[in-house]
Parts: structure tokens; sequence; C-alpha cells
């Protein structure tokens, strides 16, 4: 069954709210990027819920904050396996850093994902991190001049 995955590219600041992932193991045979990074906050849809509902539910979940979402600005698809939608956000209300996602439960089982911080990125600084995925970042430096 194919997975669908939305996120957000929420302004916030002059910049942009991304999770930046610190000390991301590796797993063997895994394709997954490990180390250090940032990527939009997202997840996949869930049930009956819209590509929009999916977005508002994981920054909330991810970040804290309320967010309109604005457009949709990009779409990958990878094979049979995921489609996977990245959406212009604009922040409503909130705490950044106050979400309540499964990444920020202690559970053992999130041990070797690494650190999840939500952080903002000043919008001059966006060409010079490693934000996956790497698609959406070189449109994002192209369509939105940075």
């Amino acid at each position: 069954m194919k997975r669908i995955r939305v996120a957000g590219l929420v302004e916030m600041e002059n910049g942009y709210a991304l999770m930046h992932r610190m000390n991301v193991k590796k797993k063997e045979n895994s394709t997954q990027p490990y180390g250090e990074y940032y990527v939009f906050p997202g997840g996949g849809v869930e049930g009956e819920e819209s590509l929009e509902e999916g977005v508002k539910r994981e920054v909330l979940e991810e970040f804290g904050i309320n967010v309109e979402v604005k457009e949709k600005l990009y779409f990958r698809q990878i094979g049979d396996e995921l489609d996977e939608y990245l959406f212009l956000c604009k922040y409503i209300s909130g705490t950044l850093g106050t979400g309540t996602g499964p990444e920020f439960s202690g559970d053992p089982k999130y041990i070797d994902r690494g650190l999840y911080i939500p952080t903002i990125i000043p919008k001059e600084e966006i060409r010079n991190i490693r934000l996956l995925p790497e698609e959406f970042k070189e449109k994002l430096i192209e369509d939105f001049n940075l």
C-alpha cells in the first residue's frame, strides 16, 4: 500500500521552523538518513483526513503550534511506495517546541532515532544546511530566491 506523507514549510521570525535531527544512528542496510540534518515537520496522513488536515496535525504534534495551510508547494513520488507533499503554512498560534508527538515521549523505540529539536533557521542560512529531502530544498532555494 502506498504511503502518503505531508509536511509543512512554516514561516516564523524571518526564517523557517524546521526539525533539527541530531545523533541519528545509521541502521544496517538502511537507506534512511543518519547523522545531523534538518527536515520539514510532517508525517503520514491518517485515516480519512485530507492532506491539509494531516499537515496541521503533524505540525501541531511535532512543534506545538497551529498553522494555516496556504498552498501546496511541491510533490514528489518515490516509486509505488511514497507520495510526498510540501505545503506552505502560516503560523497562527502556540509555542514552538511544545510538541507532544511520539518522538518526544521517551519511548525506547525512538532511542536510535536521535534527537528531535524544533528550530527556526534564518532564510539566508537554508542553503548552508543539510535539509532533506534535497529535491525540496533545491526547489525552495530557487523559487524563494534563498
